[in-house]
């Protein structure tokens, strides 16, 4: 399975996807479209679960995303649910700012949502 990578600009984050069990998301995610800009990467974690090594970490390192990305780390977070389905384990790494508490309480509301292990990590 190919690695997955896009560039960060000052709209979208960095995403770099190793099919060796190293997910992350750094930036600012903010797209005038969101689904379309997530859409390569839903496409990539439909396929995942398949080729996956036993383990995968997941690294959330965002400065700031909009309502329309919350959504879609919302379906990303889902995605990763299914790899249970192939006897696989992931932890996801939400990393905050001290003091940022809109980042920390938005790591505890998916923590809250989806049955996948979150650590929230304080920056």
């Amino acid at each position: 399975m190919e690695k997955y990578y896009s560039e960060g600009t000052g709209r979208t984050p960095t995403i770099i996807f190793d099919a060796q069990g190293k997910l992350e998301i750094s930036g600012r995610s903010i797209p005038e479209n969101a689904i379309a800009f997530y859409n390569p990467v839903f496409e990539w974690l439909t396929e995942y679960p398949k080729h996956a090594p036993s383990h995968t970490e997941v690294i959330f390192n965002l400065e700031y995303f909009n309502t329309s990305s919350s959504k879609c780390i919302l379906d990303i977070l889902r995605k990763l649910e299914l790899l249970s389905e192939y006897d696989k384990s992931v932890l996801v790494k939400w990393h905050f700012d001290e003091g940022d508490e809109d980042m920390e309480e938005s790591g505890n509301d998916f923590k809250s949502l989806i049955n996948v292990n979150i650590e929230l990590v304080m920056k």
